[in-house]
């Protein structure tokens, strides 16, 4: 490929960046491989319109060169290490302090290949099983990680980086893709970039891999939707995001202006912070003047969320000369309450 055809290959995928659930996703690196042409200037092209980590896959005289255009400190993933030149491509990991990714066909020679890079200094390996199809992916996953964390096996416990972008045609690149998030893939290489695959792709890594422990959450504070104005309602939820978003989602859909006061509530839907104790009326109150939401309105009015309507007393008291209204329980019937009961 040429310099121009590269950098047109590149740039869509590193400006590609989607909102979910107040995460911004987007792609993490490139693979520049060796492919008969001047595999210098070809990281050169990659690295004038990205600067997202690379990983570099040819012989090692073309690593070297490719390594040669990185910045200053840069370093990266170079590949492959193999039986036949695993000692040339050390020395380079070595030399450049960058990762070293090792191929081999079977498990035993994973190991043997593993065992030779830690041997001549390299600390940071990565596993590049051949294996290409969905059984065989699989297999060699699933057979390096339970050595690892069941064996305690030192000479697998390493990240696995995957090629589903080998497969050779979209649908099955994909699929294969899938796969390897789920099982066991730390990098996943892929040939062939469009938004639609990507967004499927990086939302199963988010849900797969999102601590369960720690929800994910949007900034406490009062947000506009649909540009409201003094006379506008204030509408009250937690600051779990899948609350958050499906709440602003249904009132944007509406057309009806309107102020969301967004509470700390550690990221809990409205029932689990209500039974929690953490999205009570002293706390609602507390965000209504710690956000100076009376500045912005014109009625002192806020309506709560259908499911916490037994909240309503408590925070008359907490607001005094503020109008409590109670909305519906479920946000997707936020649309008809805005436009009739408000």
């Amino acid at each position: 490929m040429s310099a121009n055809e590269i950098k047109a290959k590149v740039e869509p995928a590193d400006k590609y960046v989607v909102d979910y659930v107040g995460i911004d996703l987007d792609m993490n690196g490139f693979v520049v491989q060796a492919d008969g042409g001047d595999f210098g200037a070809a990281v050169e092209a990659v690295r004038a319109v990205s600067h997202k980590p690379l990983i570099l896959i040819g012989e090692p005289d073309q690593v070297k060169a490719g390594l040669e255009k990185l910045a200053d400190g840069e370093t990266a993933l170079i590949a492959h290490a193999t039986a036949d030149n695993v000692e040339a491509m050390a020395a380079l990991a070595n030399e450049s302090g960058a990762a070293l990714a090792i191929q081999a066909d079977t498990v035993d020679e994973m190991v043997d290949l593993s065992e030779k890079a830690q041997a001549a200094g390299v600390k940071d390996v990565v596993l590049s099983p051949t294996q290409r199809g969905f059984r065989g992916t699989l297999l060699a996953n699933t057979v390096s990680r339970r050595m690892a964390l069941k064996k305690t096996f030192r000479p697998l416990g390493f990240p696995i980086i995957s090629f589903p972008g080998d497969a050779g045609n979209l649908a099955r690149e994909t699929m294969l893709a899938a796969q390897a998030i789920a099982k066991y893939a730390g990098f996943i290489v892929i040939d062939n970039f469009s938004p639609e695959t990507a967004y499927s792709l990086l939302v199963l890594r988010e849900n797969i891999f999102t601590d369960p422990q720690k929800p994910i959450q949007v900034q406490p504070g009062v947000y506009e939707i649909n540009e409201p104005g003094p006379e506008d309602p204030v509408l009250v939820t937690t600051n779990f995001s899948i609350t958050y978003f499906s709440v602003a989602n249904e009132v944007e859909s509406s057309g009806m202006p309107s102020w969301l006061l967004v509470t700390e509530s550690e990221g809990m839907s409205v029932l689990t912070a209500w039974a929690a104790g953490k999205f009570d009326a002293e706390r609602i109150a507390k965000d209504v003047k710690r956000f100076n939401v009376a500045d912005k309105i014109s009625k002192q009015q806020v309506v709560l969320p259908g499911h916490v309507a037994v909240l309503s007393g408590e925070l008359e008291e907490e607001l005094p000369g503020w109008e409590i209204r109670v909305g519906p329980r479920e946000a997707v019937d936020l649309p008809a309450y805005l436009k009739t009961a408000l």
